[in-house]
C-alpha cells in the first residue's frame, strides 16, 4: 500500500513550482484567485519565473524548488505551475527518501508524469494526476467539475466516474481491480529502460496524450508491449487523446483501431472516453490507490488519495 498525503485544511500553504517548462506567468497569476477561494495560502517556488531555454531554470534550479517544496514543514501539498518538457532531466538526482519521510500532496500532469511515476516507486507516496495552476486553472476554459476535482484533497472521498460525465465505451468487457498508475503516454513510453520505467503488474494502467498522431500513438503502446507493460497491467483507464487525428498521411489507421490492436485484443477489462488528461473537463485522480473498473457497467470507482 502506498502512503496517503495528509488532507488540505483551510489557511494551509501550497508550494508552487515548476518542474518542467516555464509557465505562462499571466495564467498562473490568475490562478491564484482560485486558490483564495479554496482557503489556500501559497508559496511560490525561486525557479518559476526562470527561464532556460525551453526549461523554468536550469536543472539543479527545479531539483532545489522541488526538494525545499517537500522539507518545508509549514508546506502542506504542492501543485504544477505547468508541464511541458524537463522533469525527466533530473529524477536520478531526487531524494526519494525526503519525500517518504514527508509525504504530502503533490499535483500535476502531462510531462509530471515521469515525477508520479518515480516516487509512486522509490518514494512510495499516492500522487494526484490533475490540472494545473498556468495551463488550465487560469484560463477561461476551466470547468465547474475540474474545480470540484480539488475537493478530493480536502477530505478523503471515493471518486465514481460513470457514462454521465462523458460517453464511455468498452474495448474489451470484464472487471478489473488494482492500483491506478500511468498517465501521459509519451512520458510512460520514455521511461522505459530506465529506473523509472512504468510498474504495471497487477495494476490499472491509466494512458493519455495530446497532439499525438495514430502511428505515434501505435509506437508507443508497442514500445510498452514489447516491455512487457500491457501484459501485466489487469486492465486499461484510455483518457483524452486530444489533437490525434492524423496528418503527415493521407491513409491512416485511426486511434481506435490503434487502441483496439495494442488493448482491446488483449481481453483485459479496457473502457474509452474518460476526460482525464489534456481536457475540460479534467477529472483528477489519484495514482497509487486501489481502483475498480467495470467495463460490463461502464464505472470507475477510485479510493480516497489523502488521509
Amino acid at each position: 500500500m502506498k502512503i496517503r498525503p495528509k488532507r488540505l485544511r483551510q489557511g494551509d500553504t501550497i508550494g508552487i513550482i515548476a518542474p518542467s517548462s516555464p509557465p505562462n506567468l499571466e495564467q498562473l497569476k490568475r490562478s491564484l484567485t482560485f486558490l483564495d477561494e479554496l482557503g489556500l495560502s501559497y508559496k511560490i517556488g525561486k525557479s518559476v519565473e526562470n527561464v532556460y531555454g525551453y526549461l523554468a531554470g536550469t536543472d539543479e534550479e527545479r531539483l532545489e524548488d522541488l526538494h525545499e517544496m517537500f522539507a518545508d514543514p509549514d508546506i502542506a501539498g504542492i501543485i504544477c505551475a505547468g508541464g511541458g518538457y524537463g522533469s525527466a532531466r533530473y529524477t536520478d538526482k531526487i531524494d526519494f527518501q525526503l519525500m517518504n519521510e514527508c509525504p504530502k500532496i503533490f499535483w500535476g500532469y502531462s510531462d509530471i508524469t515521469f515525477l508520479h511515476t518515480s516516487m509512486n516507486i522509490y518514494s512510495e507516496i499516492v500522487t494526484f494526476h490533475g490540472p494545473m495552476l498556468a495551463s488550465d486553472v487560469g484560463k477561461d476554459t476551466f470547468s465547474d467539475l475540474s474545480k470540484k476535482m480539488f475537493q478530493q484533497l480536502f477530505e478523503p472521498m471515493e471518486l465514481h466516474y460513470t457514462a454521465a460525465i462523458s460517453p464511455l465505451e468498452s474495448l474489451s468487457t470484464g472487471v478489473a481491480r488494482g492500483e491506478l498508475t500511468g498517465g501521459n503516454l509519451s512520458l510512460l513510453a520514455s521511461g522505459i529502460g530506465t529506473r523509472y520505467e512504468v510498474d504495471t503488474k497487477g495494476k490499472l494502467l491509466l494512458i493519455e496524450d495530446i497532439g499525438e498522431e495514430p502511428y505515434r500513438v501505435d509506437g508507443m503502446l508497442n514500445q510498452l508491449r514489447q516491455a512487457g507493460k500491457l501484459e501485466e497491467a489487469v486492465g486499461f483507464v484510455i483518457g483524452d487523446f486530444k489533437d490525434a487525428e492524423p496528418k503527415k498521411r493521407p491513409i491512416s489507421l485511426s486511434l481506435d483501431e490503434v487502441l483496439h490492436h495494442y488493448i482491446g485484443q488483449l481481453g483485459k477489462p479496457a473502457v474509452k472516453g474518460f476526460k482525464i488528461g489534456h481536457c475540460e473537463p479534467h477529472f483528477a485522480v489519484p495514482l497509487g490507490t486501489e481502483a475498480v473498473l467495470d467495463a460490463d457497467n461502464l464505472t470507475l470507482t477510485i479510493l480516497p488519495g489523502v488521509e
